[in-house]
């Protein structure tokens, strides 16, 4: 091969492997986000959070979403919760939707205790953690989730 023909060869291979690599790193930039949803006030974020999770998996429906609750914001997650200022919302049929997409809902094990409430208040669709700041900080810190508040 004649050095002219071996620079275009070599110059197309380059293109096409910087091109690869480009469409890679658009793929994995949008792909396979990780979100923490933060709810610790029932009242004031439990229908806005449903709301923007739902929102948030039409517009990228392959990210990995994780609601931790503590406080009052496990209150969203006990069976039979509507929203007070609008009672014909129920919170289980939200919550159940958003599992369905793959969505994952945490409850405080410390708030349970300090408010003396027993797990089995809680909708099918719940799981526990032993503590709701704890989790938020370490899917943050080790995970590499971004966080959202409500």
């Amino acid at each position: 091969m004649s050095n002219p023909t071996r620079r275009t060869a070599l110059g197309t291979a380059l293109l096409a492997g910087t091109a690869l690599s480009t469409q890679a790193a658009q793929a994995a930039g949008t792909a396979g986000d990780k979100v923490v949803y933060h709810f610790d006030n029932t009242a004031n974020q439990a229908t806005k959070g449903l709301r923007n999770m739902r929102n948030h998996l039409d517009v990228a429906p392959d990210t990995k979403i994780i609601a931790v609750t503590h406080a009052e914001g496990i209150d969203f997650l006990m069976e039979g919760a509507k929203d007070a200022k609008n009672p014909d919302i129920e919170y289980a049929s939200l919550v159940s939707a958003l599992v369905a997409r793959g969505c994952v809902f945490e409850v405080c094990e410390i708030t349970l205790k300090n408010r003396g409430i027993d797990k089995s208040k809680f909708v099918l669709d719940a799981s526990f953690t032993p503590s709701g700041v704890v989790r938020v900080a370490r899917l943050q810190a080790r995970e590499g989730f971004a966080y959202l508040k409500p």
